[in-house]
């Protein structure tokens, strides 16, 4: 398996590389993945889990039986539940969102695909999306997968991101350039 070097220098590419071996070798990928996805999900909607997550004070045994009884809730496979269990036994949680990341990375580079962060001003429509997904892919040769975001400043137009590459078609970014070109 090639995985990335600086994935896996990471803490947090360290232990999805290990969790992504042990899906691989099981078959449960994608369960896996659809795993993490629902946890990053409650994550980003609960104040409380965050807190349980990144919370020092709480000891190990507090924050397994925490995460425990989420992943019970969520539904999450055995595999996803051990692996929490070792982020709270070895006190790692507060880098889930990292090791999240990186698992989707991992897996995603798996399949030959890349992810793209698209910004728009306004939510871009299902058929809007399926074409800028058509023509990302044919410009970078792999499939792309689209990961949308909405950010009004940008008054019209896109930003999308591919790794360390940006297209920058934002209105916002052309008036900064045409009033700094005014300027002289």
């Amino acid at each position: 398996m090639d995985i990335s070097a600086g994935i896996q220098a990471s803490l947090a590419g360290r232990y999805a590389s290990a969790l992504f071996e042990l899906a691989a070798e099981n078959g449960t990928v994608t369960a896996v993945e659809s795993d993490l996805d629902m946890l990053s999900s409650a994550l980003s909607e609960s104040e409380d889990l965050r807190g349980v997550t990144t919370n020092p004070e709480l000891s190990r045994a507090s924050q397994g039986a925490a995460v425990a009884g989420v992943a019970e809730h969520l539904g999450l496979s055995e595999l996803t539940r051990n692996f929490l269990g070792v982020l709270a036994a070895n006190r790692r949680l507060s880098a889930l969102p990292d090791m999240i990341r990186a698992f989707q990375a991992i897996a995603a580079a798996q399949r030959g695909e890349v992810t793209a962060e698209v910004t728009s001003a306004h939510p871009l429509s299902e058929e809007q999306l399926a074409t800028l997904k058509d023509k990302l892919t044919a410009r970078q040769g792999r499939t792309v997968k689209i990961k949308p975001s909405v950010d009004p400043d940008l008054l019209g137009g896109l930003v999308v991101t591919i790794g360390s590459q940006r297209i920058d078609g934002s209105i916002r970014t052309r008036l900064n350039s045409l009033a700094t070109a005014m300027k002289g």
